[in-house]
């Protein structure tokens, strides 16, 4: 597998994505590139480097990355979400599945899962215990389309309520309310019914 992954990252255009040949374009700022820049720093003491996609040309100037993989001892090693080219590789044996499972869940973190399997059972196990927002399976782990397929992470990833869905609006609109207690007007009714710009009563 590993041997696949090297060779399909060394297969990968990175550069112009107005380019059509283009399959990654640069990072959306410079310290986007300097996140990604420190925890490849950290991951190339701490873990093995597995595949590495070259920089095409033009990507001298700008914010490009070049795609890596790192395969680490444990998923502790990451200390957060890594918005950027990088995947992170964890080895366990089959009979630990749950425990995998649960060590994701235990990160806080709950954006997007990827189940490759042709066995159901282990799809529903997987999908049932896992507390992310979007779980796809035996595809790509992007593309989601709006406005088709509702997008949103759960825990510290992303805003609950999915874009695109029926509850999405729910989230930009504040409910308040106000109550009036209208014996407060004097016990008067005419009061209540005054214009702002009705003159006053003598």
């Amino acid at each position: 597998f590993i041997a696949k992954l090297d060779g399909a990252m060394q297969k990968l255009e990175v550069g112009d994505p107005l380019l059509l040949a283009t399959d990654i374009g640069p990072l959306i700022d410079r310290g986007a590139l300097e996140i990604m820049r420190a925890h490849t720093s950290r991951m190339e003491r701490e873990a093995t480097l597995q595949g590495a996609a070259p920089l095409g040309k033009g990507t001298e100037h700008g914010f490009y990355f070049s795609p890596r993989a790192f395969e680490i001892s444990s998923l502790s090693q990451l200390e957060g979400e890594i918005f950027g080219p990088i995947l992170h590789i964890v080895r366990f044996k089959s009979d630990r599945l749950d425990a995998v499972v649960d060590a994701i869940n235990n990160t806080g973190y709950g954006l997007t899962l990827g189940i490759q399997s042709r066995i159901d059972s282990t799809i529903q196990r997987i999908a049932g215990r896992a507390r992310v927002g979007n779980i796809y399976v035996n595809r790509n782990m992007i593309g989601a389309v709006v406005g088709v397929q509702p997008f949103g992470g759960e825990g510290l990833s992303g805003t609950g309520p999915k874009a695109g869905g029926p509850r999405y609006l729910h989230r930009f609109a504040v409910e308040r309310t106000v109550t009036v207690n209208t014996a407060a007007a004097g016990g008067n009714p005419e009061l209540l019914s005054l214009a702002d710009d009705a003159p006053a009563i003598d």
